[in-house]
This record gives structure tokens, sequence and C-alpha cells, in this order.
């Protein structure tokens, strides 16, 4: 009686099945991953954009006036708008200024919001 060596062909072509799914979850998870990268680029940068702004008005001491204004917040390169809301607080010293930043004019999808205070102390 004679052993074989080697595979069948069954064989070969259910390792390559599995080796082709394989590739394929790595291809997907590379791809999220580049992705996952961009939004958080994007989400830092404008992080950074309203944090500049809420830096400006304490640097400048600004009092800003209530109400709502939208401004162009870009950074590196990234086209970035941001809305600038302003409250009065219960002390009339004292301004609640909140900064969303969005990726164009209009968007729904809010990339950051930062809160933060304006006083007009001596």
């Amino acid at each position: 009686m004679r052993v074989r060596k080697g595979f069948t062909l069954v064989e070969v072509l259910v390792a390559l099945t599995i080796v082709a799914v394989a590739l394929m979850a790595s291809l997907r998870a590379t791809a999220s991953m580049s992705t996952s990268a961009l939004d958080l680029r994007q989400r830092t940068l404008a992080l950074w954009s309203a944090e500049n702004r809420l830096a400006q008005i304490r640097i400048q001491g600004e009092f800003p006036n209530q109400g709502r204004r939208s401004f162009d917040c870009s950074q590196a390169e990234v086209q970035l708008v941001c809305d600038e809301d302003v409250f009065a607080t219960p002390n009339p010293q004292f301004r609640r200024v909140e900064i969303s930043v969005y990726p164009t004019e209009g968007a729904r999808v809010r990339l950051s919001r930062l809160v933060g205070f304006a006083t007009n102390l001596p």
C-alpha cells in the first residue's frame, strides 16, 4: 500500500477560503482605523479652535455682547466654522460663552463644543 503525501484539492480550497476571509477582515480593520484617525484629527483641530477663541477672550479682556455669531476658525488646512453663543448669567459681570465647531457652514455634525466664561471685572 502506498502512502500519499500532500494536500487534496478540497483542503487547498478550504485553506484559501480561510486566508481570503482573514485578509478581507484585516483590510476592513485597516480602513476603519484610517477613518478613525482622520476623524480624531479633525475633532482635535476643532477643539483647538474653540480653545483658541476662549483664550483670545480671556487674554484681550473681551466682554462679548449677548447673541450668536459665526466665523471661520480653520486650522491646519482643515475648513472649520465656529458658532459662538454668548448668554447672560445671574451675575451681570459674567457672560457664559459657548463655542461649537462644525466642519462646514450649516453642518449638523458638531465636532467640538467648549463652554467658558467672560468677566467684566476690573
